[in-house]
């Protein structure tokens, strides 16, 4: 048996997969059949739904809906309020459960409060979408995405911090001091 803490508001339907170390708070709502990583944190008023995975170290913050075709990997964040969908036209009086788009959030990617990520896109390791950012087209690795709709402005650190390259294309994480280098519209640890 898996020891997860779950508020005692909280439903958990029979057949959802929660690690160890996870905890589960106040009105969340956990569907069957999703999978949840080992010490996840989900917020308050949080619903996953079906099929749903999420890695490791996932931060779901209050008032999220994570819809059947999401895949959050490893330490990814989710923002207050955040939005996905997983139908491109959705319609009341047409069915499309069998169409639903997949959308991956790679490896500590982290999405700002009230963004709204539309299915069928990829968002890159470590990339960061600012607050109340729509975005409608896949993400690369460490990049920095705002508004509506997103598009980049610039490169991130794994620890989320804008990046700034010499005339070499080097950039160095002003917390870390790990190293990136610019080169070929992309970046990469070095």
């Amino acid at each position: 048996m898996n020891d997860f803490f779950s508020h005692e508001t909280a439903v958990i339907d029979n057949g959802a997969i929660i690690g160890n170390g996870t905890k589960i708070w106040h009105f969340s709502h956990i569907m069957p059949n999703c999978v949840i990583g080992e010490d996840c944190n989900i917020g308050q008023n949080v619903v996953i739904s079906p099929q749903v995975v999420l890695g490791r170290n996932v931060k779901i913050q209050n008032n999220v809906s994570v819809y059947t075709g999401v895949v959050c990997e490893d330490d990814v964040f989710l923002g207050p309020s955040m939005v996905f969908t997983n139908v491109i036209n959705p319609r009341s009086h047409v069915n499309r459960k069998n169409e639903y788009q997949p959308t991956i959030l790679r490896r500590g990617a982290s999405v700002g409060a009230n963004a709204t990520i539309i299915c069928g896109n990829e968002i890159g390791e470590y990339a960061l979408i600012g607050a109340g950012s729509v975005v409608t087209k896949s993400v690369k690795p460490y990049a920095l995405v705002v508004g509506n709709p997103a598009r980049q402005i610039g490169w991130v650190s794994k620890n989320g911090y804008k990046l700034h390259f010499d005339q070499d294309g080097i950039g160095v994480c002003p917390e870390t001091g790990e190293r990136y280098k610019y080169e070929n519209e992309s970046i990469t640890p070095i």
